[in-house]
């Protein structure tokens, strides 16, 4: 009788928050919509980032240990997240820089945390300098905080296109994750017939290889979509055991592979959206990581092991949070959140508005900063070496680096106000903008903020 294939689960959180800074002073203002705290940041650190640093295993009212979730599961965090964390929660960042290390000692050597583009950008919304410089910058933001090269890049609200897998792909990334509903045909390698699945049909439980024009490929891990739902939506953190369970009933004895049952999520389910839901979380990895039948894996770990044996095409211009691809993000496509009357007919002013003042103003860039630096593209490609060290010291060694001559005094200046003009213009392009119904809400009004500067 053969030995059944080895059975996989892997949990991913995508941990994320919008740059919230005032574009003037570069400090968060009072958000009374947080109350009790001064801001969402500070909130939702508390009933979520901090916890799942930090998680209790209960047996009845004791608590038996204390664990670090993230070190656990697969997880991304996005860098205006991160910087803000370093200066105003430092444990907690220190906490999720440590789950990595410790994750690559669990898993082969295949640290957990996944990359993502700089701010948030809808990617197939963005033109390809946008499309390069985001992943460029979520690139060197990773390498600074987590020592590394990564592995994976999460892709923003899992909006996919060939381009953008293009991008990925040029710079070294090997997988990213999307929602099942973003499969379009899968074969086995080296069949000729595609097999359509855009109906969501795609197995989750395997890896697969999307071939792109340039030659090269990615690798892409669709979720298991129905136990995702059922974590967010359909209260499957109440119970840790409910959702250790539910994950090992994600298996059939019908598969002839290495099956990997795996579930992608906002990571604010485990704590914010949901109150304790890291403790579930919990509970349920030690419930995985003691049972003889599975393993607990990362994506890196299980690729090593087990590379793709099909392909796939996906289905360009989707999301995993709107039924009508990426128009939640330019259109008045009916998503909402819930606002009975509402509509979004402002969304599509507004990037109108916002593509006409980058495009406005690339050219005037370009001419004046090109009259100080050596490649102006380039550049806002390296400014991002500013941001994560705005030192006198390293400020004269990046304007050495790409000035054409020694600049000093208002020369200097001019350069770096035209490098900061393109950080405002990408980030007025955060994707919170344009998620929600009011025009007036806070996201809205911080992207339009972006904007004015």
């Amino acid at each position: 009788m053969s030995e059944r294939p080895p059975r996989y689960v892997c949990v991913h959180g995508h941990f994320y928050q919008p740059p919230r800074e005032n574009p003037w002073l570069e400090a968060i203002e009072r958000q009374d919509s947080a109350h009790p705290y001064h801001d969402w940041n500070e909130r939702i650190t508390a009933e979520c980032y901090g916890p799942n640093a930090l998680s209790r295993i209960l047996d009845g009212d004791r608590i038996v240990r204390i664990v670090n979730n993230y070190a656990r599961i697969s997880f991304n965090c996005g860098p205006t997240l991160l910087s803000w964390m370093e200066s105003d929660a430092p444990e907690v960042y220190r906490g999720i820089q440590d789950a990595d290390r410790e994750s690559a000692q669990r898993f082969g050597g295949h640290g957990s945390a996944m990359a993502q583009p700089y701010n948030h950008m809808i990617l197939p919304l963005a033109n390809a300098r946008d499309r390069v410089t985001q992943v460029r910058w979520g690139l060197a933001d990773f390498r600074r905080r987590f020592g590394r090269e990564p592995e994976g890049m999460w892709l923003p609200e899992t909006a996919v296109d060939v381009a953008s897998l293009e991008v990925l792909a040029e710079h070294g990334i090997r997988f990213t994750v999307l929602a099942p509903s973003q499969a379009a045909r899968v074969r086995g390698k080296g069949d000729t017939e595609w097999e359509d699945v855009a109906n969501g049909g795609v197995d989750p439980t395997r890896p697969y290889e999307v071939p792109l024009p340039s030659g090269r490929a990615m690798v892409v891990f669709f979720y298991d979509g129905p136990i995702s739902r059922a974590v967010a939506f359909e209260r499957l953190l109440h119970r840790g055991e409910d959702f250790a369970a539910r994950l090992l009933d994600g298996f059939t004895e019908a598969r002839a592979w290495p099956q990997l049952v795996h579930i992608a999520t906002d990571g604010e389910t485990y704590g914010h959206h949901h109150r304790f839901g890291d403790m579930a979380l919990a509970y349920a990895l030690h419930r995985l990581e003691t049972a003889a039948e599975v393993e607990l894996t990362n994506y890196g770990q299980y690729l090593a092991r087990h590379p793709p044996a099909c392909q796939a095409e996906v289905r360009e211009n989707t999301s995993w949070s709107c039924a009508h691809g990426i128009e939640r993000w330019r259109s008045d496509c009916g998503c909402n959140s819930g606002r009975e009357g509402w509509n979004q007919a402002w969304r599509g002013p507004l990037r109108a508005a916002f593509d006409w003042l980058r495009d406005a103003l690339g050219a005037p860039f370009e001419a004046r900063l090109g009259e100080l630096l050596h490649d102006p593209w380039r550049a806002r490609d390296d400014y991002v070496e500013l941001l994560l060290d705005r030192s006198a010291e390293n400020r004269e060694r990046f304007l050495a680096v790409h000035g054409r001559r020694e600049l000093e005094g208002e020369a200097a200046v001019c350069a770096v106000k035209l490098l900061e003009m393109q950080r405002h213009l990408m980030l007025m392009y955060t994707s919170c903008g344009w998620f929600f119904d009011d025009l007036s809400g806070i996201e809205t009004v911080q992207v339009m903020q972006y904007a004015a500067r």
